[in-house]
């Protein structure tokens, strides 16, 4: 799981380096978080993770401060999310997640984008059974059986720790974020995460042909330009 993980992540990565897109997807989540969970951070946790998350991608404080501020003034548009799940060139399956106020031009964006790469939008529960909704923690490391026992005796509930390429990679339940981030950071002090998100990890892993290279890449380009779409989560593997 850990190497196919990082291939995917890196593969998603080349379509979302736009500043600009990283700040509204920020932007959106935090007002949303702010305004349906609270607006502190220590009571809100959605929110602080968010923010946690925004900083390491750099945000600018002031990006993070106006969607806190947009929120508790009630201002701004009345977001919701959708979902739409399919299949993407090469048969692998795919997760499209959006916050949106207009769910028609959603629908059709997401829709054009399956459409004009011969891609399938499918219903509802066709792709999600294929992932799991869990914690992902990588940093440098080499021994995974050390870290699985260190956090189990910190009473981590861990799905999977994989050490691979010198990096490690662990996956926990989705509810066990800020209890695996804490026991990483008192386990080993110094140590700085490469990843710390909470996403949709495949259950199975699905090789795309050389041959479905460039068409996906599209799809997951015209994806990245859809306004609305906040995350893409597939179970693709590029070949190397």
């Amino acid at each position: 799981m850990g190497r196919a993980y990082q291939n995917r992540k890196e593969s998603m990565a080349k379509t979302a380096g736009a500043k600009t897109k990283v700040y509204s997807k920020y932007s959106k989540e935090i007002y949303v978080s702010a305004k349906t969970g609270g607006f502190d951070p220590d009571g809100n946790l959605s929110l602080r993770r968010l923010i946690d998350g925004a900083k390491k991608d750099q945000v600018p404080s002031h990006v993070i401060k106006n969607a806190i501020d947009k929120a508790k003034s009630g201002a701004g548009e009345d977001y919701e999310r959708a979902t739409y799940e399919g299949f993407a060139p090469g048969g692998c399956s795919v997760i499209v997640d959006c916050l949106t106020d207009n769910n028609k031009r959603t629908w059709t964006d997401v829709r054009n984008c399956f459409m004009k790469t011969d891609s399938k939008i499918g219903s509802p529960g066709s792709a999600a059974h294929m992932f799991e909704h869990q914690s992902v923690f990588v940093f440098n490391g080499e021994d995974d059986e050390a870290v699985l026992e260190d956090l189990m005796m910190a009473d981590v509930d861990v799905t999977d720790v994989v050490a691979e390429d010198g990096k490690i990679s662990v996956f926990c339940p989705h509810t066990e974020f800020f209890k695996a981030k804490t026991a990483i950071h008192e386990c080993y002090p110094t140590l700085e995460l490469d990843v710390e998100e909470v996403t949709f990890v495949p259950q199975v892993d699905a090789d795309i042909a050389a041959e479905h290279v460039e068409r996906f890449e599209k799809f997951m380009a015209m994806l990245d330009d859809c306004d609305d779409v906040q995350n893409v989560y597939h179970n693709g593997v590029l070949p190397e």
